[in-house]
């Protein structure tokens, strides 16, 4: 199971990160928020892309909205949602359960600044139930992020 090995991943990190798993269903960032009892823009979302060029990971707080042009020109190229379908093949996680790290594929990943708003975010871990307690610096040092800013505002 994914989350099982996101946790294994984790432990060359920091073995103090642990995944929480719940009983319920946290696969949108507001079912996630309520299940964690916080904001929704802390919650880490993480949207895979596809340009012309291969596919792209952007992670952003939960409360935000993605700017398309921005994300064109982070991109170099067009870009659409990639399929719930390519986003498994990709990242090795299914819609609703993507980890920002532990990727099947190495792609590009993004940090969007809209993220450190917050001393702890929770991204996904590897299913639709369950989370990641995290800091913006371990987030980044963990993915290998690189920040960018593609929130409208």
């Amino acid at each position: 199971m994914s989350v099982e090995r996101v946790q294994s991943y984790l432990e060359q990190y920091n073995p103090a990160l642990r995944v929480i798993v719940f009983e319920d269903d946290t696969s949108t960032s507001e079912l996630a928020a309520q299940a964690l009892g916080v904001e929704v823009g802390q919650i880490a979302k993480s949207l895979v892309y596809k340009s012309k060029t291969g596919f792209l990971m952007i992670v952003a707080a939960g409360d935000v909205r993605l700017d398309g042009k921005l994300i064109k020109e982070l991109a170099g190229s067009r870009v659409r949602m990639a399929t719930p379908e390519e986003t498994l093949e990709v990242t090795g996680h299914p819609v609703g359960g993507v980890c920002p790290f532990d990727l099947k594929s190495p792609i590009p990943i993004y940090l969007d600044e809209s993220l450190k708003r917050f001393d702890v975010v929770y991204a996904a871990a590897g299913s639709p139930n369950s989370a990641l307690p995290i800091t913006y610096e371990e987030l980044k040092r963990i993915t290998g992020g690189t920040p960018c800013s593609v929130f409208m505002r």
